[in-house]
C-alpha cells in the first residue's frame, strides 16, 4: 500500500538549498551533444547510441543508481531498451512498367520513379484516371473528383495547386493551402475510392526548375496509408496524355485560367505497379538514473536527447538534407540541463522524495520513447509526484521562459509563486489556462496522459529551428544556467512538500452555439482526443480523452482505439484527421470502437475547436 505521503513527509523539516549550476560545465554537454561527430542524434543511429552512453556516463560518475538498483552500476544499465519503428527502406520488388498506345515501357527505380514512404505495400495492376491536382476544395467550388470515377484505379495528379502565381487566388497563391500536401492529396484519393496516386512535378508552373523526383523517406505520413503511392517523372505522363490527344500543359494553364477541372480517364494506357517497402524497427533506448529518496514517491526530471540526424521529413531546411542538423537547443539543451541537475542533486542530503531523471529517444518521431516509459514505467507510476520536462531551454530571448502546465496539480501554482525565478529571467504563463498541455507537442503530454502533474520549461522557437544552424555558439548557457537554478528550486520543493500535488483534468470552456457558416479551423471541429502516437495495427488508439470534450461527454476512454467515423474506416490518424476536417460544428457523429476484447458504438456530438 502506497504510504500517505502528507503524514510522512509532515515528520521531516522542509529543506531548501539553493542550486547553482554551472554555466561551463552545461555548455560542455551541448556542445558534444550537438557535435558534428554525433551528426544530429537521429533515432536509431549509431550516433543516438553514442550519445545515450555519454549521458549514461556522466550518471554513473555521479554516483547515481540506475532504476533497478544495481550498484555498482555498469554504463549500459542505465540505459532502458525500447522498439522504435523508424520508417521505412526500399525492398527489392520496387517495380513499375505501362503499356501506351501499344507499346512496353518499364521505369527505373530512382530514376524514373519513387514510391513514398507511406504507400501501401503489395501489387497493381489496372487503370489511370488524370485528376488534375488531386483537389476538392468545397470552400473555393473546386473538385477535381467531380463527376470521376476512380473506384480501383490510379489517379494521375500534379503536385501543389492552381494558381500559384497568383496572389489573389482563393488558393493564397504563392503561399501553398494545406490542399497542397501529399498526405491531403493521398487521402483525398482514398476518401473517392482510388487504388493509388501517381504524382507528378507541375512542370507548367515550374519551368525553370528541374523535373525531380522526390528524395525517398523526405515525405512523412502514416506507415500505411492504405493506398498506393508513387512519383514519376512528368515526361512519362505527358506522353499518356498525348496518346489521348490532350496537352498536359495546356490543361494546366486552363485550370489556372478559369479553376474549373479537367479530369479524365486516360484510354490509352495501363499500368503495372509493385511496391515493396521494408519497415524498419529497432532498439533505442531512454537513458534513466535515479536519486533515492526517504520515501517510495519521486520526482521526474526529463528532456529528449533526438533530434533530426541529416534531416528528415520534419526539416525546415529542405534543400539542407544530408547536412547535419546538430539540435543544439533542440534538444542538447533539454538533456544537458537534466545531466547538470543530476549532478547537483547528487551533491545535496538525501531528498525525502527521490528524483528520477530521464532522457528519452524518439521525441521527434512522435513521443516515441515517453509513450514507451509511461506504459513500462521502471518505477511505480503510483509514485510519481510530477515530472518536469526541459525541452528548447538554451535561447533564452528578452529574458522570457514560458511555464506551462501549473494547472495540472493542485500544488504547482503555488510553487511556482514561492520559488522565485533569477533576474533578469521571468516567467510567460501564457499556457496556464490549457489544462494538462498535453497538446503540446513534447513528452509531458505523455505523462499527462497518465494523469501525472506536469511543469514544461520552454525558451521559444526562433529562426533556427530545426535547420543546420541550429548550433552550439548560439546557446546561451548564463541564462540557461539560471533557468535550471529555477528548475532545481522547484523540484526540491516537489520533493520535501509536505503536500503531495493532485493531478487536475481541467475542462474546456464550452462552446458557443453553432451558426449556418461559422468558421471551422483547419483541423476541423472539436473531439477532445490526444492519440497514441504508437500505431496499433489498425485504427487510432487514444491515449487520454480530455475533460468535458465532445468525446468525454460520449463515454470514449483512454486505451479506446477508433476504427470507424461517421461511416469511413479509420487505419490511422491521418484518416481520422482528414474525417474530421471534414466534419463541421453540430455534426453527431457514430464512431466505432475497440475497448479490450468488446465492439462498441458511441455518438459524439462535436463542436466548435476554442
Amino acid at each position: 500500500m502506497q504510504p500517505p505521503s502528507r503524514w510522512i513527509l509532515s515528520l521531516f523539516p522542509l529543506t531548501l538549498a539553493a542550486a547553482n549550476i554551472n554555466p561551463e560545465a552545461y555548455l560542455a554537454h551541448v556542445t558534444y551533444l550537438a557535435s558534428p561527430e554525433l551528426k544530429g542524434r537521429a533515432t536509431g543511429s549509431p550516433e543516438l547510441e553514442k550519445a545515450a552512453a555519454y549521458i549514461a556516463s556522466q550518471f554513473q560518475s555521479f554516483g547515481l543508481r540506475p532504476v533497478d538498483g544495481k550498484s555498482p552500476a555498469k554504463v549500459t544499465d542505465y540505459e532502458l531498451p525500447f522498439p522504435a519503428e523508424l520508417g521505412a527502406k526500399l525492398g527489392p520488388a520496387n517495380a513499375f512498367s505501362y503499356s501506351d498506345a501499344g507499346s512496353q515501357q518499364t521505369l527505373k527505380e530512382g530514376q524514373d520513379f519513387v514510391p513514398f514512404t507511406f504507400s501501401t505495400n503489395g501489387k497493381f495492376s489496372g487503370e489511370v484516371v488524370f485528376a488534375g491536382f488531386g483537389i476538392t476544395a468545397p470552400e473555393h467550388d473546386y473538385d477535381d473528383y467531380a463527376g470521376l470515377d476512380v473506384k480501383d484505379k490510379l489517379v494521375l495528379i500534379l503536385r501543389h495547386e492552381p494558381q500559384e502565381s497568383n496572389p489573389n487566388s482563393v488558393f493564397d497563391g504563392k503561399k501553398l493551402t494545406s490542399h497542397a500536401t501529399f498526405i491531403d492529396k493521398m487521402m483525398n484519393a482514398k476518401a473517392h475510392g482510388a487504388r493509388g496516386v501517381i504524382l507528378i512535378n507541375d512542370v507548367t508552373a515550374h519551368p525553370n526548375l528541374e523535373d525531380k523526383l522526390e528524395k525517398f523517406g523526405a515525405a512523412g505520413g502514416p506507415r500505411d496509408a492504405g493506398i498506393f503511392f508513387v512519383e514519376i517523372k512528368a515526361a512519362k505522363a505527358e506522353g499518356w496524355l498525348r496518346a489521348d490527344g490532350r496537352d498536359l500543359n495546356q490543361i494546366a494553364k486552363e485550370i489556372d485560367s478559369d479553376l474549373k477541372p479537367r479530369s479524365f480517364p486516360l484510354t490509352k494506357v495501363h499500368v503495372d505497379l509493385s511496391v515493396d517497402l521494408v519497415h524498419e524497427t529497432r532498439t533505442v533506448h531512454n537513458v534513466a538514473a535515479y536519486l533515492p529518496g526517504k520515501t517510495p514517491e519521486y520526482v521526474i526530471i526529463g528532456a529528449h536527447y533526438d533530434h533530426l540526424g541529416l534531416g528528415d521529413e520534419h526539416s525546415l531546411a529542405p534543400n539542407q538534407m544530408g547536412v547535419v542538423h546538430p539540435g543544439a537547443d533542440d534538444n542538447a539543451s533539454g538533456t544537458a540541463g537534466v545531466i547538470e541537475l543530476a549532478r547537483w542533486f547528487s551533491q545535496q542530503p538525501q531528498p525525502q522524495r527521490g528524483i528520477l531523471f530521464l532522457t528519452f529517444a524518439g521525441e521527434e518521431l512522435g513521443l516515441l520513447g515517453s509513450n514507451w516509459y509511461v506504459n513500462h514505467p521502471a518505477l511505480p507510476a503510483g509514485n510519481a509526484v510530477a515530472m518536469l520536462n526541459l525541452d528548447m531551454i538554451g535561447r533564452v530571448q528578452g529574458g522570457k521562459v514560458f511555464v506551462s502546465g501549473a494547472q495540472s496539480g493542485s500544488t504547482l501554482a503555488r510553487i511556482l509563486k514561492e520559488v522565485k525565478l533569477p533576474a533578469p529571467l521571468r516567467i510567460d504563463e501564457s499556457g496556464k489556462n490549457s489544462g494538462t498541455n498535453m497538446s503540446d507537442a513534447s513528452d509531458h503530454a505523455s505523462f499527462a496522459s497518465k494523469q501525472i502533474p506536469i511543469l514544461f520549461f520552454f525558451t521559444g522557437l526562433h529562426p533556427d529551428y530545426h535547420k543546420p544552424s541550429d548550433t552550439a555558439d548560439k546557446i546561451d548557457s548564463v541564462d540557461a544556467a539560471k533557468l535550471l537554478d529555477y528548475v532545481a528550486d522547484i523540484a526540491t520543493h516537489l520533493a520535501s512538500d509536505a503536500e503531495r500535488p493532485a493531478f487536475v483534468r481541467v475542462a474546456r470552456p464550452p462552446a458557443g452555439p453553432v451558426t449556418a457558416g461559422s468558421g471551422q479551423s483547419g483541423y476541423g471541429p472539436d473531439f477532445g482526443s490526444i492519440p497514441d502516437f504508437n500505431e496499433p495495427p489498425k485504427g487510432v488508439r487514444f491515449a487520454d480523452i480530455r475533460e468535458g470534450s465532445p468525446a468525454a461527454k460520449a463515454g470514449l476512454k483512454p486505451g479506446d482505439i477508433m476504427i470507424e467515423f461517421a461511416g469511413k474506416q479509420i487505419g490511422n490518424l491521418y484518416d481520422f484527421t482528414y474525417a474530421l476536417r471534414d466534419s463541421k460544428a453540430g455534426d453527431v457523429v457514430l464512431v466505432k470502437l475497440i475497448r479490450g476484447d468488446q465492439t462498441i458504438d458511441a455518438k459524439v456530438l462535436l463542436t466548435e475547436r476554442r
